[in-house]
């Protein structure tokens, strides 16, 4: 018994023995790394792109110097395009300034047995030095600065069909600022690859074809805009297809987009400026073939826009297809560009002359009496009246037209009294002369009709009274 605990005990001591003798000499390990790693690079130390693993700072400095020497860089261009930049075409080269002794002196070399499977990138920029002159030179010969083609968002645009989206452009407009930023890092810290794509040189698009709000405006734009609303102007037409509804859409509370009644009544106000033509100037063709321009009155179309910005705002919501005309507030004999056509009253002032067309032949021609102070115009004749009441008197008949404005009969001259005067133009004392019941209506003075209204025999009153029609166009003129 006593022997077999003698040799338990020897075992033991043994035992304990070795496990002292392998800590003395993991110590002594352990103490040796330490010691050898603060002179020296841990495992898996990559300097300026190039492995100093084990090395000292001579060994370190004489390979980064030869590295330096060697060392290309490869510029990488979208489409796998490739350049490069030589140590030589840039001078570059390195210059021991203690940074790789401080580099290994900052590396914990108390944990140098962790250090095997590490991968420890570091740099010593500073050290890396190259001719600024050199560097810009070749920097902006680089192809991929050359020629760039700008980059374009997807956008939305009309097929002939429907609305689509047509792709981004990518492009190769490169941001040089950051890529010369990123050359100038990668020569300096001996990185051998600088990708434009990867590195973010290149200026992209700022919307692509898969961003969410482009397909669903797009989306939402067919769906608003399925609609064709033709208007007839007679010898005109205006549509409005997706392409003009497009512009009327604008963005709710919820980013939707929708139908702004505004920009449709804006629209409407556009087509009452160019086809609203009360007052307006208008050519004109007088009996004797000259061409005239003549304005104002109150002859002439003009569109209800409160109406017809409502009528359409509904058509386009409900998508109602349909040539339409505009709501008026007031309407002319013709809708043609020449809104006049060819039956009206025309008076000539100059040669006191009126003439009545019908479908462009005269049917009735009068010399007449006008005073000086008669309107110029295009006007509506208004509701034809006989007898008719007026403040100098009562007429036989009476062609109203604009306001206090009027043709009348006058009993005292006669067709052969103002003969004389047609074709002729006539001043204003000739005029003054010519209706003062001196020369004409025998001197009796019972004629007293207030100015402003267009005097014509009482001869010839009854058939320029049965040759007009109330709505027709009196066109008045010097």
């Amino acid at each position: 018994m006593e022997e077999e605990k003698n040799g338990m005990s020897t075992g033991r001591k043994i035992l304990i023995g070795l496990i002292a003798v392998l800590l003395l000499l993991t110590a002594a390990a352990y103490g040796y790394g330490v010691y050898y790693f603060s002179g020296h690079f841990l495992p898996g130390s990559l300097v300026n792109g190039f492995n100093c693993s084990y090395m000292d700072q001579k060994e370190a400095e004489e390979l980064l110097a030869k590295k330096t020497a060697a060392y290309v860089l490869a510029v990488r261009t979208r489409g796998n395009g490739q350049e490069s930049i030589s140590a030589e075409e840039i001078a570059l080269s390195y210059k021991p300034d203690g940074s790789v002794k401080k580099l290994m002196h900052d590396q914990n070399r108390f944990l140098w047995f962790l250090a095997f499977s590490q991968h420890k990138v570091m740099d010593t920029a500073s050290s890396v030095t190259y001719e600024e002159e050199l560097f810009q030179k070749k920097f902006s010969s680089l192809k991929c600065l050359q020629d760039n083609e700008q980059p374009a968002d997807a956008y939305i645009e009309d097929d002939g069909k429907e609305f689509v989206i047509v792709p981004e452009i990518q492009g190769t407009l490169v941001d040089q600022e950051k890529l010369e930023k990123a050359v100038k890092k990668a020569v300096t810290t001996g990185d051998p690859v600088v990708d434009l794509e990867e590195d973010g040189c290149y200026i992209n698009p700022e919307i692509y074809q898969d961003n969410e709000r482009l397909i669903s405006d797009c989306e939402q734009m067919n769906e608003l805009t399925d609609v064709v609303v033709t208007y007839d102007f007679s010898d005109r037409k205006e549509t409005v297809d997706r392409n003009v509804i497009r512009s009327w859409l604008v963005r709710d509370q919820e980013e939707d987009l929708v139908l702004d009644k505004e920009k449709i009544a804006a629209y409407v106000k556009t087509l009452a400026q160019k086809y609203d033509t009360i007052g307006a100037e208008r050519n004109f063709a007088t009996y004797d073939n000259r061409k005239i321009t003549v304005a104002g009155g109150d002859y002439g179309w003009v569109i209800d826009q409160e109406k017809e910005t409502e009528a359409l705002y509904q058509a386009v919501l409900e998508k109602v297809t349909q040539v339409r005309e505009p709501v008026y507030l007031q309407e002319a004999m013709s809708r043609n560009v020449n809104d006049i056509s060819y039956t009206y009253v025309e008076i000539d002032l100059s040669r006191q002359r009126l003439v009545v067309y019908h479908d462009g032949n005269p049917v009735a021609d009068t010399g007449i009496y006008a005073p000086g102070e008669t309107e110029t115009g295009v006007y509506t004749a208004g509701e034809l009246q006989s007898p008719a009441d007026l403040s100098g008197g009562t007429v036989n008949f009476l062609i109203p037209y604009g306001e206090g404005k009027g043709i009348v009969d006058n009993p005292t001259l006669t067709q052969s009294d103002v003969g004389a005067w047609t074709g002729e133009i006539l001043n204003e004392e000739v005029l003054a002369d010519f209706g003062s019941g001196e020369n004409f209506g025998g001197g009796s003075g019972i004629w007293s009709i207030s100015a402003g209204y267009v005097e014509v025999p009482g001869d010839r009153a009854a058939e320029v009274y049965q040759c007009t029609k109330a709505g027709m166009p009196v066109v008045i003129y010097k």
